[in-house]
C-alpha cells in the first residue's frame, strides 16, 4: 500500500442538467492506494461537521459518486475517482468520511465530455450513472 496526503476534494454533481463541482473544505486527509487486485483506493477526508447531512444521505443511499482529488501538492492535476462513502465518524466538532473506489483513467476534461454527452442523450439519475460506468469500462477494454 502507498499513502499520500489529500490536498483537495471536489464532489462532481449534476445540477439542472449541468455538471458542477462542490468543493469540500478539508481540515486534513489521506489517500491510500491499496494496490489490490481491484485497483481500489481508500480516501479519508477530515472536515467540519457541517457536511454531515450531505454525506449521511450519500452513505445511507449507498450512492456511488465521482470525486476529483488533488494528491500531495496543490499544483498537481486532480485525479478522478468513482467512489462510495463506506464510513463516517464524528470527531468533536469535525468528522471524517471514508470513501472506497477506483481511479478513473481519464483526465477531467474527458470525464466532463462523457458526462455532458450522456446528459445530452437524456440520461438522468441512476441511468446516467449506469451509462457512465458502462462507458468507463468500455474505454478500459
Amino acid at each position: 500500500m502507498k499513502t499520500f496526503k489529500l490536498i483537495s476534494l471536489d464532489i462532481v454533481e449534476e445540477k439542472n442538467e449541468d455538471i458542477t463541482q462542490r468543493r469540500i473544505k478539508l481540515q486534513d486527509g489521506l489517500i491510500i492506494n491499496r494496490e489490490d487486485d481491484h485497483g481500489r483506493w481508500v480516501i479519508e477526508a477530515y472536515m467540519d461537521n457541517s457536511y454531515r447531512s450531505f454525506f449521511e444521505d450519500m452513505y445511507r443511499n449507498g450512492d456511488e459518486i465521482i470525486i476529483q482529488a488533488k494528491i500531495t501538492k496543490q499544483t498537481n492535476r486532480p485525479a478522478t475517482f468513482m467512489v462510495k462513502p463506506i464510513d463516517f465518524n464524528e470527531i468533536g466538532g469535525s468528522m471524517n468520511v471514508i470513501f472506497m473506489g477506483t481511479m478513473m483513467d481519464r483526465q477531467q476534461e474527458q470525464v466532463e465530455k462523457v458526462l455532458k454527452q450522456l446528459l445530452d442523450e437524456g440520461y438522468q439519475g441512476e441511468d446516467l450513472l449506469e451509462q457512465f460506468k458502462r462507458k468507463g469500462s468500455e474505454s478500459k477494454a
